[in-house]
């Protein structure tokens, strides 16, 4: 199985797409390098390729954190090796993350576009689990409507100031929650196709 080292390609490095990140401030970075019949990968001392035919399943997805707040993910799953996570954020030190909006939407396009002559073997999804997804839709409605009742009792009562501080925390969250359903609707997809939603936008 071809994911330990990893010898010359069947290109020159220089003609491939590149990608690298930090998931982390204590780990190595990961470095990806999508050549015509492989995907290459090194974090630290180790280093590996992954045959685009053992590839069996890709998930785009939306995934904000609390210091991430325009977080995109590309995972990878194969036959018989380990799941490959790609990242569209760095971190750069102990409060600062980096956007890579840009280097990961070309990398994950050009990877889409080598995995495309495959695409009979393999499954492309978007977005979240879809048990995941229509319940956290049930749960966001549920919490609207009950912040929506509280607003109400609190004009009613004349509080004023309180309902207009609830109204500005309901716009937030409305706004925030709402982009993150919008994006992470449960989709399959063609690798030619690539759902602009679950990438960072152009520059």
């Amino acid at each position: 199985m071809p994911y330990g080292s990893d010898p010359m390609s069947e290109t020159e490095p220089g003609q491939d797409p590149t990608y690298s990140y930090r998931p982390s401030l204590v780990g190595a970075a990961w470095s990806f390098r999508a050549g015509a019949d492989l995907l290459h990968w090194t974090s630290g001392s180790d280093s590996g390729r992954i045959p685009y035919e053992h590839i069996k399943r890709v998930r785009l997805s939306y995934r904000p954190r609390s210091m991430q707040r325009h977080r995109f993910v590309t995972e990878l799953w194969t036959h018989n090796g380990p799941k490959v996570t790609i990242i569209s954020t760095s971190w750069k030190s102990m409060t600062e993350l980096e956007r890579l909006d840009g280097p990961y939407r070309d990398f994950v396009l050009a990877l889409h576009r080598h995995l495309a002559s495959r695409a009979r073997s393999i499954e492309f999804i978007g977005g979240s689990n879809p048990i995941k997804f229509w319940v956290g839709v049930v749960v966001f409605a549920a919490l609207v409507v009950g912040l929506l009742g509280i607003i109400i009792r609190a004009v009613q009562q004349e509080a004023n100031v309180a309902a207009l501080l609830i109204v500005g925390f309901l716009v937030v969250f409305f706004l925030q929650a709402g982009n993150y359903f919008r994006r992470n609707r449960p989709v399959r997809y063609r690798p030619d196709a690539v759902p602009p939603e679950l990438l960072p936008n152009a520059s």
